[in-house]
């Protein structure tokens, strides 16, 4: 007999396989589509900022790396294009951390461990017919292209290269910022624990410089990375591979509906398909929440489901309006500030230049407003 399913997960990376821990717990049994992983995948070097929020989050599913993997940020850094700076400390908030840099291939594993572990998920290779399809298989979807879903997208003509770095001098649990003169951000991101060495590079650059730099020798390329930081972890080398993406600020302007499947239509069963995570929505890297947001997405589908009446059905179109308005609501502060912050900065004009420099220091001396501010983005204060 063939196995039948309440929920197929289409992505199997970190939102979707967090998901489908959350989904586990409730007793629904979940469908994980995997796509295999191309042979010689050179190794990823990407990490994420996680907030207290998502720790919680991840701990709650047995998935949280451990010391080694996830850095505790206690500092943060940033430099404005003229003298501006901006810092912010965790022991004055009272926290034990601003934020923890998470390496992603040690991330993946743990959520790989705990699904291989629960026996209400199953990893499969294809789609299969379930009440719910929750779609996360990322900015590129295919499936949500599949299902006609448009996006309200914004182009910012910049493209992200992120890679690792040794560093001469240790970070410090210090994250680094710099809003540089010709629009480009740099953020250099504390890893392998409280004493490392390294960090992860995240370099948003205008479009046409790209090239040239992922052209560069890896010791120019470091080079290049010294000058821009101003040298403040000393002498650097290149320690992994460079990968580099467009930018966009981008949101489905539909994030569920129902199954546009023969199987539907012929009334084998009302069935549904939502979005969640950058298969939902894309903000620019510089606020470092992409993947909170993305994990606030499923945390809200496991909680309404969650609460739905025992008769309802996970597929319920009510149950899945009530999630993309409280998401859509939720992401609409960070949308606005990362964005008002990156059109902010990319322009180059000097009477801009003066008047962010000028906004950037009086933030730093705003007291209250300053606090509230970076307690909102450590997820210690729950939006309105």
């Amino acid at each position: 007999m063939a196995q039948t399913y309440d929920i197929c997960i289409r992505g199997a990376g970190i939102v979707g396989r967090t998901l489908a821990l959350l989904l586990a717990r409730e007793r629904l049994r979940v469908a994980l589509v995997a796509a295999p992983v191309p042979e010689g995948a050179a190794p990823d070097v990407r990490a994420y900022a996680l907030n207290a929020a998502s720790r919680q989050l991840l701990e709650g599913v047995r998935a949280w790396p451990d010391t080694e993997h996830a850095t505790a940020v206690t500092r943060m850094q940033v430099y404005g294009d003229q003298g501006a700076q901006l810092h912010f400390d965790a022991s004055e908030l009272g926290a034990e951390a601003l934020t923890w840099i998470v390496d992603v291939p040690a991330l993946e594993a743990r959520l790989a461990e705990a699904v291989r572990y629960q026996p209400q998920v199953e990893v499969v290779a294809e789609a299969v017919p379930a009440a719910l399809t929750v779609v996360c298989e990322g900015r590129a979807s295919r499936t949500r292209a599949e299902f006609g879903v448009e996006l309200e997208l914004t182009p910012y003509g910049q493209h992200a290269i992120a890679t690792r770095l040794h560093c001469e001098r240790p970070h410090a649990q210090t994250a680094l910022q710099w809003f540089l003169p010709d629009g480009s951000i740099l953020a250099f991101l504390p890893l392998e624990g409280a004493h490392g060495h390294a960090v992860a590079v995240v370099w948003s650059v205008p479009q046409e410089l790209a090239p040239r730099l992922l052209a560069l020798a890896p010791e120019d390329f470091a080079q290049q990375l010294e000058t821009a930081s101003q040298g403040a972890l000393g002498a650097l080398q290149l320690r992994g591979e460079r990968v580099a993406w467009p930018l966009q600020l981008a949101q489905a302007r539909q994030w569920c509906g129902p199954m546009p499947d023969a199987a539907a239509a012929a009334g084998a069963g009302a069935r549904s398909w939502v979005l969640a995570g950058d298969a939902a929505h894309n903000v620019h890297p510089l606020s470092g929440h992409g993947l909170n947001l993305g994990l606030g997405d499923a945390q809200a589908l496991a909680r309404v489901l969650h609460g739905r009446d025992y008769w309802r059905s996970v597929g319920d179109l009510r149950l899945l309006r009530r999630y993309e308005r409280e998401r859509k609501a939720a992401l609409l502060p960070m949308r606005l500030t990362t964005d008002g912050l990156q059109q902010l900065f990319a322009r180059r004009e000097a009477p801009v230049q003066l008047l962010r420099n000028l906004g950037l220091r009086s933030f730093e001396h705003s007291g209250p407003l300053k606090t509230w501010m970076a307690k909102q983005a450590m997820g210690a204060v729950r939006s309105a």
